[in-house]
């Protein structure tokens, strides 16, 4: 099991104020079979706060030997032992009373969360506790999942479809929000009758190596659920490609995914891709401009913008346009950054070292295009990877900053002139994956949710979320959708069964049609 020791010291928080904060010094463990094991060979690394810049926890350095055994337990419990022995609502009882478990330990997995990653411990509190909504769902839908007799038109046939688990699922998830996303495809696999192979970013693997502990507390079968680090650059692709995994369900980067296809195809693996955005948040001269405004703000300050998404490319009518810039500039002022575990903070750090150098370096990108920053445009000065909350006007809808993912607090504001120019603007990109329309002309969103090319489209509202509601994209986008009832199909095989019941002997050298 995972130890913690704590010892306390004080950091600035807010950069004006100082409190107590807990270092956390844990030693993680994988866990493989209903085991908590060193990775092969022993090695580990650490994983850094990226409000304090110091490592916090150490987290096992899993191997492609680790990966074999991981996918050795997975595919054993599939096919062996109490869990396929188990019947449909016995597998959603273990999954509901997980629920229950992650709303008690909600407060734990919180703090890990924010500490790995940075994100408000206000949000990831409210996320884990949302977490356990999926498993109470997939553990519902668990026993609703049913074949159908087919009337064929032939005399004397039975015949009837089964659905069945399509194997060991290799989930992979990003560094943003690792339980939340996880809890989708681990509750729709195993509602489905799957085993699972989870790997976290190498950047945020703790909150999913804690949560294991509930999967081992809750009763599952060992082998059900194992959970492996490492990085993904040394074991993704082996992983991916292993002949024992039968679907992989991602969430993260488009390039990324796009190799994972490309390694899942060569095994005629099913995958489940939700990926990058550069997403469109519309407001029309009509709309409520106090609540667009804070629609705008959701859209791309919320998680210091590293959502997928996130409303990145703001277009707004020409006519409004100039107010909206200018109440949006007021509001990035009174953002306050600083410590995620502050009920204060609004923005915290960018997660990890690298993605902070990715955002920085679009500063200087937008400057050489042409943009106009009016807010922000740098780094926060003193410790943490903090950027400030930065607006560019004057920004084409070919320009870099419109055109590629950045990740991060940097908004582009687009103005347009009508419904079709802005219909334009907004379609033109190379992803899909959400949308944002303000106005009070239902014509216009009922005409702008079915024209736009994106998998979600939020009218007056943004980034809301629900584990009963499809997420999934267009274009770039990714593959599939999670979420909802369907996503557990994503985790099944359909078999055709046909029964002849009959006297007739069949003629052997003709098709029976």
């Amino acid at each position: 099991m995972t130890l913690h020791t704590i010892e306390w010291h004080t950091i600035p928080v807010n950069r004006t104020e100082e409190r107590e904060w807990p270092r956390m010094n844990a030693n993680y463990k994988m866990f493989v079979g209903g085991n908590w094991v060193e990775a092969d060979g022993g090695k580990r690394f650490d994983s850094d706060n990226p409000f304090t810049g110091r490592s916090w926890a150490s987290i096992p350095h899993g191997t492609t030997a680790d990966v074999d055994a991981a996918v050795a337990a997975a595919k054993s419990a599939l096919t062996t032992g109490d869990w396929p022995a188990m019947s449909a609502s016995q597998r959603g009882a273990l999954l509901r009373k997980l629920g229950d478990l992650i709303v008690e330990e909600a407060d734990r997995l919180a703090e890990i969360e924010t500490r790995d990653n940075g994100k408000l411990l206000n949000e990831t509190s409210l996320q884990i506790r949302y977490t356990a909504q999926f498993y109470y769902y997939y553990g519902g839908m668990a026993d609703k999942i049913e074949g159908a007799v087919i009337p064929v038109e032939k005399p004397n046939i039975h015949n009837y479809t089964r659905l069945e688990p399509i194997g060991v699922v290799a989930v992979i998830t990003p560094w943003n929000s690792p339980l939340l996303i996880a809890a989708g495809k681990i509750g729709a696999a195993l509602a489905a009758g799957c085993t699972v192979v989870v790997k976290p970013s190498e950047f945020t693997s703790a909150s999913t190596l804690a949560l294991a502990e509930l999967f081992e507390r809750a009763g599952f079968p060992k082998g059900v659920l194992n959970v492996i680090s490492g990085f993904g650059h040394e074991i993704g692709d082996y992983f991916v490609g292993h002949p024992d995994v039968g679907c992989v369900a991602f969430t993260g980067g488009t390039s990324t995914g796009q190799r994972i296809n490309e390694v899942a195809a060569k095994t005629f693996k099913k995958t489940v891709l939700e990926l990058g955005g550069k997403s469109p948040n519309i407001i029309f001269e009509d709309a409520d401009l106090d609540n667009a405004i804070l629609g705008a703000v959701s859209g791309i300050f919320a998680a210091s913008g590293q959502s997928c998404v996130a409303g990145s490319r703001l277009l707004v009518q020409r006519s409004i346009h100039d107010q909206v810039v200018e109440r949006l500039v007021d509001f990035a002022k009174s953002i306050k950054l600083g410590d995620p575990m502050a009920p204060d903070t609004h923005m915290g750090p960018i997660a990890t070292r690298p993605q902070y150098e990715r955002v920085l370096s679009y500063f200087d990108i937008a400057r050489s295009d042409g943009a106009e920053c009016v807010v922000g445009g740098t780094p926060l000065d003193g410790d943490g990877q903090f950027v400030q909350p930065t607006i560019y006007t004057g920004v084409k809808n070919d320009m870099r900053i419109a055109q590629e993912e950045i990740f991060g607090p940097l908004l582009s504001i687009i103005p347009f002139d009508d419904d079709d120019h802005a219909l334009s603007i907004a379609n033109d990109t190379l992803y899909g994956l959400a949308s944002g329309v303000w106005t009070q002309n239902m014509q216009r969103a009922f005409r702008f949710s079915h024209a736009l090319q994106a998998g979600q489209v939020w009218v007056n509202m943004y980034r809301a979320a629900s584990y009963m509601t499809p997420l999934g994209g267009y274009k770039r986008s990714g593959l599939g959708s999670e979420n909802g009832k369907d996503h557990v199909y994503d985790y099944l095989h359909k078999k055709a069964v046909w029964m002849n019941y009959g006297e007739d002997a069949p003629q052997p050298f003709v098709q029976k049609l």
